[in-house]
């Protein structure tokens, strides 16, 4: 949603769901954001299976980011559309915790990827999300995680939305990107499975691209701790949170828990 009249859009969806009496909380993360404050200190970003390696001086660059320029647009967005937005990190009230992330190879086990300052988020603890929703506010949060002895570590946004989502015993995931959805056979063919079972899910991830496989993964586990639905949208879509959560048909691809669609 680099456009400004997409990023309108979604902060007025998210004003809306809230004067309905559902409970919005946004994740963030920020590539193009990240990206671009990199190729300023003539850094490029390098990614293994959609994770970012985030080396010292990266991290310190997405803590600025995300921490700052990002939150700060999506809390000025949402209060500007009526909205009582108030931004988080994972650091804050220790709610997302996390160590370093071990990664596999995904076509081989025993090859082991170092992607740096990535965590892996071991607990969460939302009750600082409770708190504001409670008092009528609209929680930002920006994926970065405390490590045991105050590391700092980068999550994946999406990985860590799915987390929060079962800590609070969320009813939906959305997950926001820049495709219309799963693909049943990319790049051959532009056909969106508009639903799955987080069973058929499993079977499609190894043969996933890189950039889907995060996002796949967050509602996989979304739905088997306990959310009843997980959705992937098409975010260039003007008010798709809308046309997912009040139309009857939906956009994007479900993911439903269970082993039969």
């Amino acid at each position: 949603m680099t456009e400004p009249a997409l990023q309108q859009d979604f902060a007025e969806d998210v004003v809306l769901l809230k004067l309905v009496g559902l409970n919005p909380v946004v994740v963030h993360g920020g590539g193009p954001q990240i990206d671009s404050a990199l190729s300023k200190l003539g850094k490029k970003g390098t990614f293994i299976q959609g994770m970012r390696v985030t080396d010292e001086e990266t991290m310190e660059v997405v803590e600025w980011v995300l921490g700052g320029e990002v939150q700060q647009d999506i809390v000025g967005l949402i209060n500007s559309a009526g909205g009582k937005a108030v931004g988080l990190t994972g650091f804050d009230g220790g709610m997302i915790r996390a160590r370093k992330l071990k990664m596999q190879d995904k076509d081989n086990p025993e090859i082991e990827h170092d992607v740096g300052q990535v965590g892996d988020i071991v607990a969460t603890d939302p009750g600082a999300i409770g708190a504001l929703l409670a008092d009528g506010r609209i929680p930002v949060v920006s994926s970065v995680a405390a490590g045991r002895d105050g590391e700092v570590y980068n999550v994946n946004a999406d990985t860590a939305a799915a987390a929060l989502a079962v800590a609070l015993g969320a009813a939906k995931l959305v997950v926001l990107t820049d495709v219309a959805g799963l693909y049943r056979d990319w790049p051959s063919s532009a056909d969106v499975i508009s639903e799955l079972t987080a069973a058929e899910l499993e079977r499609l991830l190894p043969g996933l691209s890189a950039g889907m496989i995060p996002k796949m993964e967050a509602c996989l586990a979304a739905v088997r701790g306990g959310v009843p639905q997980a959705h992937v949208l098409d975010g260039r879509l003007s008010h798709a949170v809308l046309l997912e959560i009040f139309t009857d048909s939906g956009i994007g691809t479900m993911v439903l828990p269970g082993d039969d669609a």
